[in-house]
């Protein structure tokens, strides 16, 4: 058991700029080396990463609302950016992925706090998971009819991190016994598994995402030394940016 624990090398910032690396190596296939098949390959491993992040980031925030919201205006200013750009592309990012990620992730923690807090009626626990199965499939719906970054897969990754999520949460002891890394992550495998089924060559390369499964067994439970709470969200829009860059000057000279 101690062997284990001590195998367990990375925090959650690790995790978090393990997963940058991987996602601008994937943008650098896709923006500038379309042809070299093996980086976006090396890119699957950013989503699940970065998914796990999010799952770690709602079982920790105290302020969930200004989460969410943070999460969420990011993700509208990038696809104010996505109009601009591009006016005849509907196209939602990966921001705005987590964001529908949180909002199912919260009211299912609301759901299981409104089960086993004991003045709760049971009424009110039907009503908390029936918000959560509608939040669900207002989300399946939307990808539906709308382009999404990694579509309903990608939106519910997180949410399948957090079924065993019962940090702050009322629950019996031999239910909280379930709350352990190893569940948790393997949960997170269970929406990527009709990927290995899928024939079209995008979704061929999207099952090296399962790659990452075991570097998120690595995880040690710690959130690090610094402080990286802002990383991603100043990551993302920032790397996006020097790509697009690049590819202007590419295109000029």
């Amino acid at each position: 058991m101690d062997t284990l624990k001590n195998l367990r090398i990375f925090n959650i910032n690790t995790i978090k700029v393990l997963a940058a690396v991987f996602m601008f190596i994937d943008h650098l296939g896709l923006m500038l080396y379309p042809d070299l098949l093996w980086l976006r390959m090396i890119g699957r491993l950013s989503m699940p990463l970065f998914a796990f992040a999010i799952a770690e980031g709602c079982r920790y925030t105290r302020n969930k609302w200004k989460h969410f919201f943070l999460l969420f205006g990011l993700g509208a200013v990038c696809q104010a950016v996505y109009a601009i750009v591009d006016p005849n592309n509907l196209y939602f990012g990966i921001l705005i992925t987590f964001s529908f990620s949180t909002l199912m992730i919260y009211a299912m923690q609301f759901a299981k706090k409104c089960t086993f807090e004991k003045e709760r009626k049971w009424w009110e626990s039907t009503l908390a998971w029936l918000l959560f199965a509608a939040l669900v499939a207002g989300t399946y719906i939307f990808c539906q009819h709308f382009t999404v970054d990694y579509k309903f897969y990608g939106c519910m990754l997180p949410v399948f991190a957090s079924i065993f999520d019962f940090h702050r949460i009322p629950a019996p002891d031999i239910v909280k016994k379930l709350d352990v890394l190893p569940l948790r992550v393997l949960c997170m495998a269970i929406p990527m598994i009709p990927l290995l089924f899928a024939g079209a060559m995008g979704i061929q390369i999207t099952w090296y995402s399962l790659l990452a499964i075991p570097l998120l067994l690595l995880y040690n439970g710690q959130k690090g030394k610094r402080n990286m709470k802002y990383f991603f969200y100043i990551f993302y829009p920032a790397h996006l940016v020097l790509l697009e860059g690049i590819v202007v000057l590419t295109y000029l000279l």
